[in-house]
Parts: C-alpha cells; sequence; structure tokens
C-alpha cells in the first residue's frame, strides 16, 4: 500500500482509507462479525486511516471500531467526528458549541478505548456557533493531548479559512467522485493554498459508481440510497448511462468500475485519500487495488469528459441532509 501525506501536517496515511459508516448505519443490516473481519483485513493490507464518527449508529460504530483496532492501535490513523446531533432515522441537528466539543471528545474516546484520536473531525459548521468557538475548543483537546490534528467536514471555502486561521487544519473531508466534482471549483483551491488534506468520502457515489445500485427496489428499507433524489426516478436511469461509460474505460483498463473511479481521485493529486465505505472484505479488497492503478493524463481527461460536472441528474442529498452541508 502506497502512503500520502495529509497537506503539510506531517500525517502519514495509507493512500486509500476505510469508512466504516456503513457497518453500523444507512445501508442495511450491519454484521458486526464480518465488519471486524473487514477491519482486519484492511490492516493486513497497509489500510492505516480507519473513518468513524460519534453520530454513526449513535455511537455503536465507535464502539465497534475501538473493539476491533484494541489490539493492533499502532496499525492505526484514527479518525471520528464531533458536531451532528444523532436521532431515531439519522441526524436532526449541528452542535459546535464548546461545551458539546469537550463532552463529545470524552464520550469518544472511551467508545473507542483509546486515550488519543489522531485526527478529529468537526463533522458540520454549526451556524449558531462561531467558527472561532468551536476550533477553539477542539484545539485545546490538541493541547490536552486528547487529539492529534484537526479536520472538518462539507465546510465552505470562507469558514476553512477561519478554522485555519484558529489552528492548523490537517483535512477537509467532503463528498468528491466523478459523480460529484463541485469541489474542484472551490474547495480544493483553498486546501491546497492553506496546505491542507482532502479526504472524499463516497468516492464511489454511495456505491453507485461500482455499477451494482440500478433499482432502489433491491435495496433494505431503511438504506439511505433509497430516499437521494440521485437515486430516484428518471434521476437513477440518467445516471445509470454515466456508469455505461465508466464500466466501458475500465473494461478497457482490465479494472473493475469501482478500481477506476478511486484511481482517477488519486490521479488528481497527491493531497487526496479516498475512504471508501464498505462493510465486507471482496469489496475493500477490490478497492484497495486502486492504489496501485497509475491512470494517464490521457486517461484521466477521458473520465472526465465522461463525467462533465454537471452531468448527473438530482441532488447528493434528501433535504434534511442538505441543509446540514456548509455554504
Amino acid at each position: 500500500m502506497r502512503s500520502r501525506q495529509l497537506g503539510k501536517s506531517g500525517m502519514t496515511v495509507s493512500a486509500i482509507g476505510l469508512g466504516c459508516m456503513g457497518m453500523s448505519q444507512s445501508y442495511g443490516p450491519g454484521d458486526d462479525g464480518e465488519s471486524v473481519r473487514t477491519i482486519h483485513r484492511a490492516l493486513d493490507l497497509g489500510v492505516t486511516l480507519l473513518d468513524t464518527a460519534d453520530v454513526y449508529g449513535r455511537g455503536a460504530n465507535e464502539k465497534l471500531v475501538g473493539g476491533a483496532i484494541r489490539t493492533r492501535r499502532k496499525d492505526v490513523v484514527l479518525a471520528t467526528k464531533v458536531g451532528m446531533i444523532p436521532g431515531p432515522g439519522g441526524p436532526t441537528g449541528v452542535n459546535g458549541r464548546p461545551e458539546h466539543v469537550r463532552a463529545a471528545c470524552d464520550g469518544s474516546l472511551q467508545r473507542l478505548q483509546v486515550d488519543l484520536i489522531d485526527l478529529y473531525y468537526l463533522h458540520r459548521v454549526d451556524s449558531e456557533t462561531p467558527i472561532e468557538d468551536t476550533i477553539g475548543a477542539m484545539a485545546d483537546l490538541v493541547k490536552q493531548g486528547k487529539v492529534r490534528f484537526l479536520g472538518l467536514s462539507e465546510a465552505a471555502p470562507a469558514t476553512i479559512r477561519r478554522a485555519h486561521a484558529v489552528h492548523p487544519i490537517a483535512a477537509l473531508q467532503s463528498e468528491y467522485s466523478l459523480w460529484f466534482r463541485e469541489p474542484e471549483v472551490a474547495v480544493l483551491p483553498v486546501c491546497r493554498e492553506l496546505g491542507i488534506g482532502f479526504v472524499p468520502f463516497s468516492p464511489l457515489g454511495r456505491g453507485f459508481l461500482s455499477g451494482r445500485v440500478t433499482d432502489v427496489d433491491t435495496l433494505a428499507p431503511d438504506d439511505l440510497r433509497r430516499r437521494v433524489p440521485r437515486f430516484q426516478g428518471e434521476n437513477l436511469q440518467r445516471n445509470v448511462t454515466l456508469v455505461d461509460r465508466l464500466r466501458q474505460i475500465a473494461n478497457r483498463r482490465q479494472s473493475t468500475p469501482s478500481q477506476l473511479a478511486l484511481a482517477w481521485l488519486l490521479a488528481k493529486g497527491g493531497d487526496i485519500v479516498p475512504i471508501p465505505g464498505t462493510k465486507r472484505r471482496p469489496y475493500l479488497e477490490e478497492n484497495v487495488v486502486a492504489a496501485g492503478i497509475d491512470l494517464t493524463e490521457r486517461e484521466v481527461a477521458e473520465l472526465e469528459s465522461a463525467f462533465p460536472r454537471d452531468a448527473p441528474a438530482g441532488e447528493r442529498y434528501p433535504e434534511d441532509m442538505a441543509r446540514l452541508v456548509g455554504r
């Protein structure tokens, strides 16, 4: 597994990480046993960056990840998040108040069974709390030795600048893939100006770019994608044609669509570390192959021609989730 440095932070991680959210929520029933085996297999393959959050499974995901890495802590760069308010059907709001940050960090440390979080993200920006106050509280956690590096998720460019002025931001985590290229417009340039690494979540478009999702009726009743506009009706049918183009290019490269989509992200810059999520070992093993695929400039251009920024049909979030994204 190749390694990369996240911006100018000095934090070195595997070129591809593992998103653990789906092991506990959003994509149908979980299997804790297989999830733990998937985490162990990831570590065996050289994946070091594991990503979770206090809101995933209302704390269950942190407990799962913490238990899985208990005897292998030295092999892991552990990332978790604070700021989302959990509800029975998903996040219900955002809380970036300093007192919440302090209490939430202690809760995460306990569930993860660790005394140090390597990368602590603000999951979403609280519009009612100055970002300076939130990041100030997170910076205090660094001083206390509870956290090594700070990150932001789905934050707007101006907010990134304000946060970075309070304490260096090591990484920004936001959705980025062939299916959602909006970060290229303003967010990535700001990150590169400030020396902030970029960690794309949903780098396979919530599994869509794998080519395996063509009908939401086959998904579990509580699967998040049943509510996402991009997976609905005519939107889905239009988007399937994009994946057909990806599959054609992948076949020429003797790769899978997933591997090619991840290789494209890696080719977009050495400061990019995608974290495809999976709870099954075969998909993990398929994804990590992408770290060894080097695309030519011509191949990158061909993929971007097949996936123009304005090509995907439908919004990427249902309305209740879209309102939590920083603007």
